[in-house]
């Protein structure tokens, strides 16, 4: 399997048609077939069904193709970070991060050491920490983000210290809106949106208050969470920096009484291979948070 099909078979993928995809690869339509049909025969299964004039892709095809995202992902990032002298700090760090407070601590650090290197370039992926742990595992993302608790066998981080807390959004027009804090039982019977990650942490938070059928929506990233919620479609729990830039006239923010404070680490993977820059970036956080360095 060479990286040039592959690079082909996402493009057929992405295009949807043979001529659209040759033309954007200026090859021909014919060689782009044989190539992809000898793929095809390669893996022994079928990639793409005809509809008309567009390919769509198979089920084998959808599996391949996030596969075949992460090769070239990957061999573009050693490219990258092949590709630096020895007297120049250059190539691409990747970093990994969920929407906590925390960010603007990485955002920080990012932009000190961007400053003093502006021959490297930062390459930021935002997702849950499931997804951030595994762009790190397959080593698509040097240093990630990640709340606590969390497990970390497989990796040396340091702590951030920035506290992060629990809170509630809801429109600002709600009668809850003016509290100083929202106790358990306030939300009894009340619609739900919860984060997906945080949903025990939350349930555990309102005990026998909790009821499955109040939920409503369950959000991996607060953004259309968000947008519910001024729509007065629910009560949305949730860390409190997952909104960094809140429109107060559209949502208020209210903390939850009696949470707990959580913390949140910055993680590399233990053992793995880094370019000059990824270790250079690792050592400047080091230097920053490493009071707290763990190993």
């Amino acid at each position: 399997m060479e990286l040039r099909v592959l690079r082909y078979f996402l493009t057929v993928a992405r295009e949807e048609t043979m001529n659209r995809a040759a033309e954007v690869l200026h090859i021909t339509q014919p060689t782009l077939g044989r190539q992809l049909s000898q793929l095809e025969d390669e893996l022994g299964v079928a990639l793409f069904e005809h509809q008309g004039r567009r390919v769509v892709l198979t089920a084998d095809g959808l599996l391949l193709r996030r596969r075949a995202e992460e090769i070239l992902e990957l061999v573009d990032k050693a490219e990258q970070e092949l590709n630096h002298s020895e007297d120049t700090v250059a190539g691409t760090v990747a970093l990994g991060y969920g929407e906590i407070s925390a960010m603007h601590r990485l955002a920080e650090c990012a932009a000190e050491f961007s400053r003093r290197y502006p021959l490297v370039r930062f390459s930021l992926f935002s997702g849950t920490a499931d997804v951030v742990k595994e762009r790190m595992d397959h080593g698509l993302i040097d240093v990630g983000l990640l709340m606590e608790p969390i497990s970390v066998e497989k990796y040396d981080y340091v702590r951030t210290d920035v506290v992060e807390r629990q809170v509630v959004f809801m429109r600002p027009d709600d009668p809850l809106a003016g509290q100083e804090a929202i106790r358990p039982e306030q939300l009894s019977g009340k619609p739900l949106i919860l984060p997906y990650r945080y949903q025990n942490l939350m349930r555990n938070w309102m005990g026998p208050y909790f009821r499955e059928e109040n939920v409503r929506f369950v959000e991996n990233l607060p953004t259309m969470g968000a947008i519910l919620t001024a729509m007065g479609q629910g009560y949305m729990l949730t860390i409190q920096g997952a909104l960094p830039f809140r429109d107060p006239s559209k949502l208020a923010v209210v903390p939850l009484s009696g949470s707990q404070e959580l913390h949140s680490i910055l993680a590399w993977k233990r053992g793995q291979p880094f370019s000059p820059a990824a270790e250079l970036f690792i050592k400047h956080i080091q230097c920053l948070l490493g009071k707290d360095q763990q190993a």
